[in-house]
């Protein structure tokens, strides 16, 4: 059969990238369970030229896969809760903050399962430390505790402007995104990567030695950063990059 005649001058295909949520339990002034997304994270995956799917919480194999059979890339989000300590052989510590076993593990599957097809993996702040994680490393409970001469990573000021330089390493995957040496993030965390995973490498760092992003050199993406690009879009588009290569690589997955 001959292929369909190539449309040139148009726009190149939107891949699908599948969007981890929040989730928020019914209370006294909510009565009903919900998955939560801040807009920013899905106007990033728009304005980079991906369309974004929120994916909801299961526990079934099969519908993970499922997931996956649908989407060329997984953003995996952060929030206000951390990553259980036993995931990375530990036990809790003075200073750990609350948790959400139940996103984790689904948050773990999906990732875990996506990584094995090399799918294309964006971690964001909590992102990236389960990215970490997963790939057999460790993290710093509490920064402020563990590592004391470190900075205060978790800025009081509006978070659309940067806290703190980093340092992103020549030849990375996210100096390809928004160009090496110095770059100013905001920072809204209290944990931080202690021992990289296996085949995992920083590639940025900030002044303090703080591990701000990683990536897996057995992946062809599988990027983590410490920060959240998608809030600085409008005051430092260069954070754009980060999704916009994330997106190329999405669409090129599924070529």
């Amino acid at each position: 059969m001959t292929p369909p005649p190539r449309h040139h001058g148009l726009p190149p295909r939107r891949p699908n990238i599948g969007i981890s949520p929040d989730w928020t339990g019914a209370g006294p002034d909510n009565p009903f369970a919900r998955y939560e997304l801040k807009v920013s994270y899905a106007e990033a995956v728009l304005r980079a030229g991906g369309l974004p799917f929120v994916l909801p919480y299961t526990d079934d194999v099969a519908c993970v896969e499922a997931y996956l059979d649908r989407v060329s890339g997984v953003l995996i989000t952060g929030g206000a809760f951390d990553i259980p300590p036993e995931a990375y052989g530990e036990t809790a510590r003075e200073g750990m903050g609350p948790l959400k076993e139940g996103r984790t593990a689904f948050e773990t599957a999906l990732m875990r399962a996506a990584l094995k097809r090399n799918m294309p993996v964006l971690g964001i702040c909590g992102g990236m430390q389960l990215l970490n994680v997963v790939l057999g490393g460790t993290l710093y409970q509490d920064i402020s505790r563990e590592v004391p001469e470190a900075r205060d990573h978790e800025q009081k000021h509006d978070r659309t402007q940067p806290q703190h330089p980093v340092e992103v390493r020549e030849g990375s995957l996210l100096a390809e995104a928004v160009g090496k040496g110095q770059l100013m993030v905001n920072s809204t965390h209290h944990q931080a990567v202690k021992k990289l995973g296996n085949q995992v490498v920083a590639s940025a760092t900030s002044p303090d030695g703080v591990v701000e992003a990683i990536e897996s050199s057995a992946h062809v993406f599988a990027l983590g950063v410490q920060w959240h690009p998608e809030y600085m879009l409008n005051n430092l588009p260069v954070h754009g990059g980060i999704y916009k290569v994330f997106v190329h690589k999405a669409r090129d997955y599924r070529r």
